[in-house]
């Protein structure tokens, strides 16, 4: 580690690392000096000049977020030279600056608001007329009020740098600049809303929340993003129990700010028209509306009567539901309903990396282990696309530490834009590609490899192996496509393996197999759509407990509202292993957690599962998974721990392996039914174009 330098700050002795600027060296001494168009991570564009101080020596002021801390520099950053030229900084800035706060969506969060509170820019020596301009729409997501605009250049570079994407730049001169996006009058981007976020004032505004509500109107609930697997931590503004928006501005989760379209803007499904509400039952060959009770008796009698003649169940589980409930599920399932056919959509081999890992440490890679590592392989995944925290935290990895990339896939991915080395393959080609990029990966100091469900059974064990004879350190990170995904895996929602991925005595059916078998008594699929596709149904009583009434709910039996990712509480697992909390932000009348409804089904068959609370379900869990032996109070606080390989975990022998191959605008059944991602233009529209 280089040694530190020693600089004094408003009379403080500060120590910082060389090459630190002195708004950051500020900032370690709790001393904020204002700024508009400085953002951490960012590149320095030094537009706004808020940032001036007073630097001993020399003849005038200097802009801070350019400025680096040298060995006994002396800097002052509220004397009055530097309070009159910042009042004369907002002054300028408000001189066409349309003073319409209360209409404003950014009203409560602008930060020009906060610096004409702090430096008191009250009268103006600028009487012109304001140049007004038309508000324009560039999509459904995205608003730009170019007369609001200061001209940071945040959005440009959030935009550029940190997504990639290059959607926005800056047209014309001088006065008449202006923000604009990169296809005319629309934008053609991720749809992240990165730009809005990143705006100090109101010139980007959100098609979602602008004119709902103010920021003080709502309460803000921490949560986990319920879409895909990277785990997002997204705070979720709830005005008269609807969700406004999503946002992670405290940047307290694992994505820092970072959020894609879904965990900013797709929270808009709970509320949906076609929400279930109400248990369904079929009658006359038709779904009706029924009571919670005649429904939970009607699955009861099905239940009891399978029991008693010894008839098979099946059970397919769910990728959106808790650590909790999965947990609860499987030893309804194996214990209680002495059923081994137990089965989810699996979308990446983690039991074979589990097995193939048993036991090590420090061989599953965390999220910041991607924006770290010196080196990092890419397989069979278009991360952007499929994974965008993941190709976020890689980007920056690149920008800030010059990590190198290696990329082999299909097609072109973003990754390759940046990358020290990329391999185009035939689809399920890919470990070969890997294997054949082994004298260059020698020679890195370390490496994380990320694979997709190409890699899959016996390669997977090949892959490590390879990781192996590198001869440097290796950790992994296998894929999987949805909010809960690597859980479901974990708890043991398989047909051969229980949690923590140990073996069990009687394998079961597989979903496939379930689906195709003319035996079964009864088939309970809980938060699934396995029929999506597919003609037909099968013979068995048809128990379906689900958000909408999907293409499988459409031909059950029975059908139970089941509430939402942001109606419940328990955890979810990420695609790093990395265990987070959910938080309950509404609720919709009529339905029920899924946990309570295994809860009541258990108490009417007299079956004993445990405990129904999901903290109780958690200690269990702590104390009898392998690989989940965490400290639980530190993740009922909201601690994010990482799990690890469990000792004896063994592979998955049975059942398929397919990733949905989702895109940033869809994500399965739950996709159809946030309205924001059926509205924006998808760009570029399909996985591998780069």
């Amino acid at each position: 580690m280089p040694e530190l330098i020693r600089l004094t700050i408003d009379g403080r002795d500060v120590e910082v690392e060389p090459g630190t600027l002195v708004i950051e060296a500020a900032r370690r001494v709790g001393v904020k000096i204002p700024s508009f168009c400085y953002y951490e991570g960012l590149s320095l564009a030094g537009a706004c000049r808020m940032c001036l101080v007073e630097v001993e020596k020399m003849p005038k002021l200097q802009t801070a977020c350019t400025l680096v801390a040298t060995p006994g520099m002396v800097v002052r950053t509220e004397t009055p030279q530097v309070i009159e030229a910042r009042r004369a900084m907002v002054e300028f800035l408000l001189t066409n600056h349309p003073l319409d706060c209360p209409v404003c969506d950014k009203g409560g969060e602008c930060e020009l608001q906060d610096m004409a509170f702090r430096y008191g820019a009250a009268e103006s020596r600028y009487v012109e007329t304001k140049y007004h301009v038309p508000e324009a729409r560039w999509s459904p997501v995205v608003y730009y009020d170019r007369p609001r605009c200061i001209l940071c250049y945040r959005c440009v570079r959030v935009c550029a740098e940190g997504m990639g994407v290059g959607a926005l730049g800056v047209i014309n001169r001088g006065g008449r600049s202006e923000i604009a996006p990169n296809y005319g009058d629309h934008l053609e981007c991720d749809e992240c809303g990165a730009c809005i976020d990143i705006c100090p004032v109101g010139a980007l505004t959100s098609g979602m929340y602008r004119y709902h509500t103010r920021p003080w109107e709502m309460n803000h609930v921490g949560t986990v993003c319920a879409f895909c697997s990277n785990g997002c931590k997204t705070t979720l503004g709830v005005y008269h129990n609807e969700i406004i928006r999503g946002n992670n501005r405290d940047r307290s989760g694992r994505n820092g700010e970072f959020l894609c379209i879904k965990g900013r803007y797709a929270a808009d499904f709970p509320h949906h028209p076609d929400r279930l509400r109400t248990p369904l039952v079929r009658r006359d060959g038709e779904l009706r509306a029924a009571s919670w009770a005649e429904a939970l008796a009607l699955v009861e009698s099905r239940l009891r009567d399978a029991l008693t003649r010894g008839a098979p169940i099946g059970i397919i589980g769910s990728n959106h539901t808790t650590n909790e409930e999965n947990y609860y599920l499987q030893k309804l399932a194996r214990q209680g309903l002495k059923t081994p056919h137990l089965d989810h959509q699996r979308t990446g081999d983690v039991a074979a990396l589990m097995a193939a890992l048993a036991g090590r440490q420090g061989a599953l890679a965390t999220m910041n282990d991607l924006y770290e590592a010196r080196a990092i392989l890419v397989a069979g995944a278009d991360l952007a696309q499929q994974h965008p925290l993941l190709s976020w935290q890689i980007r920056a990895n690149w920008r800030h530490h010059q990590a190198r990339v290696y990329v082999v896939t299909e097609g072109p991915v973003r990754e390759d834009r940046y990358a020290a080395r990329s391999l185009r393959v035939e689809p399920g080609r890919e470990l070969e590609g890997v294997l054949a990029l082994g004298e260059e990966l020698r020679k890195e100091a370390e490496l994380v490899i990320v694979f997709g469900d190409s890699i899959q059974g016996e390669a997977v064990a090949r892959l490590v192996a390879f990781g192996d004879s590198l001869g440097i350190p290796v950790k992994y990170v296998c894929l999987v496509d949805y909010a809960n995904s690597r859980g479901a895996s974990d708890m043991g929602l398989l047909p051969d393996l229980g949690p923590g991925y140990q073996p069990v005595e009687t394998p079961g059916m597989t979903l496939r197999e379930m689906l195709e078998c003319g035996d079964l008594a009864v088939l309970w699929v809980v938060g699934a759509n396995p029929l999506a596709g597919r003609s037909g149904r099968p013979p068995a009583f048809l128990l379906v407990q689900d958000l909408f009434l999907t293409e499988t709910a459409r031909v059950a039996d029975v059908v139970l509202p089941a509430a939402s990712a942001y109606e419940k509480e328990g955890t979810v697992t990420s695609v790093c292993g990395e265990v987070q909390r959910l938080r309950r932000a509404v609720s919709v009348e009529g339905t029920k957690t899924d946990l309570e409804i295994f809860g009541l089904l258990a108490r009417r068959l007299g079956l004993d599962a445990g405990p129904r609370s999901w903290e109780a379900v958690l200690r269990e869990i702590a104390a009898t998974v392998p690989g989940y032996d965490l400290p639980v109070e530190a993740l009922i606080a909201g601690a994010p721990l990482q799990v690890r390989p469990p000792a004896g975990a063994a592979m998955s022998r049975r059942g398929a392996i397919r990733s949905a191959r989702n895109t940033l605008f869809t994500s399965g059944t739950l996709g159809r039914y946030a309205r924001m991602l059926g509205q924006v233009r998808e760009a570029p529209g399909a996985l591998y174009r780069g």
